[in-house]
């Protein structure tokens, strides 16, 4: 038996794997619903404090799956069931930490996926593309959101309106890519990002950042208004455990014990 997705935690740190490697990670609506029921179930486990979304073999996804009788771009049944965006929560939403280590090809919503993520790690010579206007649809998963925030509104232009194959040396280049490397140490990179956080970052502090970091990019939050919320989140946290652990932990050099859950 396989599943679509698989999960592995190992010291605080969750290995999501998109398991179709002989389809190349082609992306199913079982995949789709995994990938969100393990995007909550980590995220609700505060012994997880990082997240790595993969993919087996040698693609990360290479999109819709193309291959069953009924093609995925056919007009649904039910519109009112049909949504662009599947993965609920998207990883942006979460309170972990999530980095892609996008270990090879990740085209359309294999993309798209990506780009919710807080780090995208991507494999130099893999093919990178959201093609779907070269399909008669459109971007999905949020990419007209996620993408011009990205890398900014020329370069989202580009690659959403061309549909474009590019590799991840311009991913990095354009801003899309967090860190271009090897496909072989893509996710030994990506892992090893997440068992620093697991170990060295205070998990309220990461919560607390990551919100207020996205939040500030959804809400259009001014600089004053970041700089009021930053105060009140100083307010929550200074003096507490964690605060007088990171300062002990610095002095000692040693690893932080952390005590208190977001």
């Amino acid at each position: 038996m396989t599943t679509d997705l698989t999960v592995s935690v190992t010291d605080g740190v969750a290995l999501l794997t998109l398991n179709r490697p002989q389809a190349r990670n082609a992306y199913t609506a079982t995949m789709g619903r995994l990938l969100s029921q393990a995007y909550r179930d980590c995220d609700a486990d505060d012994a997880i404090r990082a997240i790595v979304l993969t993919g087996a073999g040698d693609a990360f996804c290479a999109g819709a799956d193309l291959s069953s009788p009924t093609s995925p771009f056919e007009a649904p049944e039910d519109s009112g069931a049909f949504t662009a965006s599947p993965i609920s929560p998207a990883a942006f939403e979460l309170s972990t930490p999530v980095i892609a280590a996008v270990n090879g090809h990740a085209i359309g919503i294999g993309l798209t996926i990506a780009l919710q993520a807080d780090i995208r790690i991507m494999a130099a010579d893999a093919k990178y593309a959201v093609p779907q206007v070269r399909r008669g649809v459109v971007p999905d998963c949020m990419a007209h959101w996620t993408l011009p925030r990205l890398a900014g509104t020329a370069v989202a232009a580009e690659v959403l309106l061309t549909g474009r194959t590019f590799d991840g040396h311009e991913a990095a280049q354009m801003g899309i890519a967090s860190r271009c490397l090897p496909t072989a140490d893509v996710l030994d990179h990506a892992l090893s990002v997440a068992r620093d956080i697991a170990v060295n970052v205070a998990p309220t502090s990461a919560t607390l950042s990551k919100r207020l970091l996205w939040d500030t990019v959804i809400n259009g939050y001014g600089p004053r208004q970041v700089a009021e919320l930053e105060t009140q989140l100083h307010h929550q946290v200074m003096g507490s455990p964690d605060a007088r652990e990171g300062v002990e932990a610095y002095l000692q050099r040693r690893a932080p014990r952390w005590s208190t859950t977001p």
